[in-house]
């Protein structure tokens, strides 16, 4: 069923639509964008936070006074 979906005919076909349809001036920030949501799916799936994980030791300061 699925087996004939992915024929570089179909692909062009799908390119050339996207091509007439959006143009060419903004297919690059569509690709962009939606590869921005990928990674950000992929993140949120892995449960990876946003920030760089912080270390588990806590630094310990002295201070004195005068």
């Amino acid at each position: 069923m699925f087996g004939q979906l992915f024929q570089p005919m179909h692909l062009l076909l799908v390119v050339v639509i996207a091509l007439i349809f959006f143009g060419p001036s903004k297919l690059p920030q569509l690709g962009a964008s939606i590869g921005k949501s990928i990674r950000e799916l992929r993140k949120g799936l892995d449960g990876v936070a946003d920030q760089p994980a912080q270390s588990t030791q806590t630094t310990q300061t002295t201070e004195t006074k005068k």
